[in-house]
């Protein structure tokens, strides 16, 4: 899918400026500081007179008039640029936790900071891989990357060609335990266990890390084996903690104390990398005096923080725009088979349940929520209430995206959060459904959804923990055969899980199985579509199963041209 990249311009703000000299501060004849206003585009040394502006780099701070003294900022944790934040630094053979998802929150001007400096050899944490020519892309492409621990690497093609190439590292992980493991770093757990990933292939070993570098693409290095343990009858499997030497983090607003306060999800995995860092560097958006946030706004407090630069590229580009369309309220209709599993889809839903969707024909089942039933939809980067699309690009929020990275509103009474946290509310099975795609299911509950044959392992991203969460409800949507014809159910699945034992529900455009995962007496059909047989379905599934007691229930009352 073709990116969008555009620049998204704000309305001027009035701010005070404080010259960026050794004490950071700045006085006018009176003592009062310097007002001037500026207009946050991409190019931020467009500044337009307010008073008298001192020759010296400026560091913006918004808010009513203030006197300061040197004395009141030697405390200061403000820096005049990225270069001069990241000096000190070293940035060979290092690890660094990089803040981001998607294009969202990107801390961009370290990252171009760092993609100018000599850095090598690094090994770079980040949810997500970036694409070709911005965030971690950037460093990826000037080949400063040894290795990539990411949730997701799919819309990088210089990524794709290191990494068959045999001179980049990926080390896939669970995107909620990746925020996890950072988190930890920065409360001091050394590991934790989880049920995320336990009996698949990323808990047992063998997903390939780097390639051999002569063409031949047989694996060099591959993941091994995690411990794991039993509690209360269930698998989880062992993390460690992962630490960065430095972290490079973005926020919305910040003060000269480092406290930090992010927007929407644009938070996402800023507040984790924040704590995981021995050195963190925070760049904000905005730039305030110590006492002028309300500690009560405050996201992530100033002791996890030691220098703070303005952000000066501030880029943020959408990268899959999508609008709202207006013409039709239930989002166009959907015929044929795609259409029916989304109308059966959304019977799923019950008043008041708290749902995550993924990525295509189940987000489409929003389109047909019930009359007089109110759900929450939870977008696993950090909100809680997603509301429609925007309804032009003009009016598209680059720090409010989904999980599949297209803008996004949030409805009255919406929530916002990092990424540890939304996955503590799907891990801790506070999240009553989660509808995902899948590539194939198997009669006793494992789903694969996350590996195409013959293509690039993009990642699994938030999957495994959404389906691995003890005690939520997984649904998932899914065409019955594949294009040639080949059954996606069968007794085993024969592409790597991405989670065992999981699956309620199998909806299909020609039947609806339900599996028993406590009984393990395999899958039964319930519904079935019109027009459909049971000799039908029997052709299509590559496995055996129950039938419930005819008349067997229509899965839809809509018939298809």
């Amino acid at each position: 899918m073709a990116h969008c990249f555009r620049q998204i311009s704000r309305r001027p703000v009035w701010s005070r400026t404080i010259s960026s000299t050794a004490s950071l501060s700045c006085h006018t004849s009176n003592n009062e500081s310097t007002v001037i206003c500026f207009s946050p585009l991409p190019n931020w040394s467009m500044l337009h007179e307010k008073r008298a502006i001192h020759e010296s780099p400026s560091i913006a701070f918004h808010g009513r008039r203030f006197r300061s003294t040197a004395t009141e900022l030697s405390h200061s944790k403000v820096v005049p640029s990225a270069e001069e934040a990241l000096k000190d630094v070293s940035l060979q053979n290092v690890t660094v936790c990089v803040g981001g998802f998607g294009l969202g929150g990107n801390p961009e001007t370290l990252l171009n900071a760092i993609s100018r400096s000599n850095a090598q050899n690094l090994t770079v944490a980040s949810l997500t891989g970036g694409v070709d020519g911005f965030g971690v892309g950037k460093l990826i492409e000037a080949g400063m990357v040894k290795r990539l621990i990411s949730s997701y690497v799919g819309e990088n093609k210089h990524l794709e060609a290191a990494y068959f190439g045999g001179t980049l590292e990926v080390e896939l992980t669970p995107q909620g335990t990746l925020a996890a493991r950072m988190k930890a770093a920065g409360c001091g757990f050394p590991a934790f266990f989880t049920p995320t990933g336990a009996g698949t292939v990323y808990s047992k070993g063998g997903i390939p890390i780097k390639f051999k570098s002569d063409g031949s693409q047989q694996v060099e290095i591959e993941s091994q084996p995690r411990p794991t343990e039993m509690f209360d009858g269930h698998e989880y499997v062992k993390e460690f903690a992962l630490h960065g030497q430095l972290a490079i983090v973005k926020c919305w607003k910040a003060d000269t104390r480092g406290n930090l306060v992010f927007r929407g999800t644009a938070a996402n995995s800023n507040p984790d990398c924040a704590m995981a860092g021995k050195i963190t560097i925070a760049e904000a958006e905005h730039i305030v005096e110590a006492g002028e946030l309300d500690p009560n706004e405050i996201h992530l407090p100033g002791v996890y923080v030691n220098k703070v630069i303005l952000a000066t590229d501030n880029e943020k580009p959408i990268e899959r725009m999508r609008i709202r369309d207006k013409g039709n309220k239930k989002g166009g209709v959907v015929k044929g088979g795609r259409g029916r599993i989304m109308r059966r889809a959304a019977k799923e839903f019950k008043d008041g349940m708290y749902v995550n969707l993924g990525i295509g024909i189940p987000t489409m089942a929003s389109n047909y929520i019930p009359e007089g039933v109110k759900i929450e939809l939870q977008a696993e980067n950090g909100l809680m209430g997603i509301g429609p699309y925007p309804e032009s690009e003009e009016v598209a929020d680059p720090d409010y995206i989904n999980a599949g990275k297209e803008p996004i509103t949030a409805l009255p009474g919406a929530s916002t959060f990092s990424s540890s946290e939304s996955f503590n509310m799907i891990r801790g099975g506070h999240i009553d459904l989660t509808i995902l795609g899948g590539l194939q299911c198997s009669a006793n509950g494992d789903l694969a959804n996350w590996i195409v044959p013959g293509k690039l392992l993009k990642g699994m991203g938030g999957a495994m923990d959404l389906v691995g969460a003890i005690g939520s409800r997984v649904v998932v949507t899914m065409d019955h055969t594949a294009k040639d014809g080949t059954p996606k159910i069968m007794q085993e699945c024969s592409l790597p899980l991405t989670g065992h034992n999981v699956v309620n529900r199998i909806i299909t455009d020609m039947c609806v199985f339900d599996v028993d995962l406590e009984g393990g007496t395999g899958i039964t059909l319930v519904e079935i579509a019109p027009g459909v047989s049971v000799d039908d379905v029997k052709r299509a599934t590559a496995c055996d199963f129950k039938i419930v007691p005819e008349p067997i229930p229509l899965m839809d009352d809509v018939e298809d041209d």
